[in-house]
This record gives structure tokens, sequence and C-alpha cells, in this order.
């Protein structure tokens, strides 16, 4: 294996947004990580959604790459999303899915996930219609300002989601707990955080290129949370299942919790 000092940053050095779609997220024959990556998401998040009763005005989306998956249930609770990137390339992507422009990555498979689980799959494309509606602002980041949409003011958000961006942004423990209180400035008093990861990662690939994951455990991103002022509602893990070299993970972690008032 390559050693971790070697390894890309991801919110250094980006990476090929479509390659990772690609890798990760594809309907291809040969992509591994349907169940780890796209149904324990998507039909996790649903049931947060409907039986939590997280809904509101804003929900801000901070996360890794350009996928749209993770955003099915919410935009049936949220007036409207603003979603976060630390890349051009990133923003660009998402911005050609949202605007249905040509080459604009396929994501039907993912809607048809969620529907056939509602068992309405006559209303194909319904899904992410209603994301493209409630998308309001793709908005560039900096982690290193005070406001890190500077010059832009966000309004406080009733619910932020981050899907794999600690993991691939923090370099340690103490990294990542500064990344989490950065994240949860974004939020109302008693707003929703829903965080998802790899646990017990090292690296992730995207083409020829090896990206740093931070290694950490439930136990510990619990107590980072409950550090925080966070009450834990929601939390599954599910190991891997997906035969894959590019990716070194040994389970997925969904947790939802809300900000002490």
């Amino acid at each position: 294996m390559m050693d971790s000092t070697t390894h890309k940053v991801y919110h250094v050095h980006g990476f090929d947004s479509r390659q990772h779609l690609e890798h990760y997220f594809s309907d291809k024959p040969d992509m591994v990580f349907e169940e780890d990556f796209l149904k324990f998401i998507i039909f996790n998040l649903r049931q947060i959604f409907t039986d939590g009763h997280i809904n509101g005005d804003i929900l801000v989306d901070i996360s890794l790459g350009c996928f749209i998956h993770h955003l099915y249930s919410a935009s049936e609770f949220f007036r409207n999303i603003i979603v976060l990137k630390v890349k051009n390339r990133c923003i660009m992507e998402l911005k050609r899915w949202v605007d249905e422009r040509t080459g604009a990555f396929y994501w039907g498979h993912t809607s048809m996930l969620l529907q056939e689980k509602e068992e309405n799959s006559d209303q194909l494309g319904e899904k992410e219609g209603k994301v493209r509606s409630v998308i309001q602002h793709v908005v560039k980041y900096d982690l290193e300002k005070e406001n890190m949409t500077d010059p832009l003011v966000l309004p406080p958000a009733d619910c932020v989601i981050s899907v794999w961006l600690l993991d691939t942004i923090s370099k340690d423990q103490d990294d990542y707990i500064k990344n989490l209180r950065k994240i949860s400035r974004l939020l109302n008093p008693g707003g929703h955080l829903i965080l998802i990861g790899s646990l017990n990662a090292t690296y992730f690939s995207v083409g020829k290129d090896k990206f740093h994951a931070f290694t950490y455990n439930e136990d510990f991103v619990r107590k980072a949370l409950v550090g925080e002022g966070f009450i834990i509602d929601y939390c599954k893990v599910k190991e891997r299942t997906a035969v894959s070299d590019i990716i070194d993970y040994k389970a997925v972690i969904i947790i939802a919790a809300h900000k002490e008032k």
C-alpha cells in the first residue's frame, strides 16, 4: 500500500469529479458499491427524514465530490437546498446535472431504487426533478476562512448534511473535531446534523491517484458529536460488502443528531 504521507488531499488537490462518480456511483455492471454507497445511504436517509420529522426552510449540503442521491429525501422536507463545494470542477459537474445539460452524469438508477422502495416506480424521474427544483445555490467555500463562504453570508440552516467530507479533509482526531465545529456553525440553534462516513478507512482512489482518509471508528464520531453539544437521534453502521481495492473502508456509518439549544 502507498504510504499515507504520499496520498493526495481532497480539498487541496481536488480530483476528476466524473471519474469519482463513475468509480463509486454509476450503473455500470462492475460498480460494486451499490449496497454500501447507494442503497444504504438512500434508504437510511429516507427513514431519518420521514421518521425524525426533520424539515424546514434551509438545508445545507457540504459533501465530498458532486453526487446527489443523498438529497432525494431531503428535497421532500426542505424548501431550499444550498450546496457547498470546495472545487470549481465539482461545481461545474453538479451544475451540468442541475441544468440538465448534455453530458450530465446519469442518476436514474438511484432514483429508481428509492421509487421501488416506495412502490411508486411509475413516477420515475420525479425524484431528480424535485432535487433540481430545490437546489437554490451552489456555492464555493474555503475552509481556512472564518466565514467559509465569504463574501457570501449564508442564512442559518435548519439541517446540514455532510457525506464523506470530514473523512477526507481531516488529518487527525483534533482536526476532525475542529472541522466538525466549523460545519456546526452553519446550523440554527436546535438544528439537525447528518453525517455519513466510512469507518476505519485510510485511502480512496480516483483514477491513478490515492487520497487521504482519516481513520476513525463509531465510538470516536459519537463522542465527537456529544462533545460539540449534539444529541444523537439515529445511528446505523453497515459492514462492508464491496470487493474492491480502490478504497479500504471497513464499514459505512450514518448518524443524525440535533444541536442542543
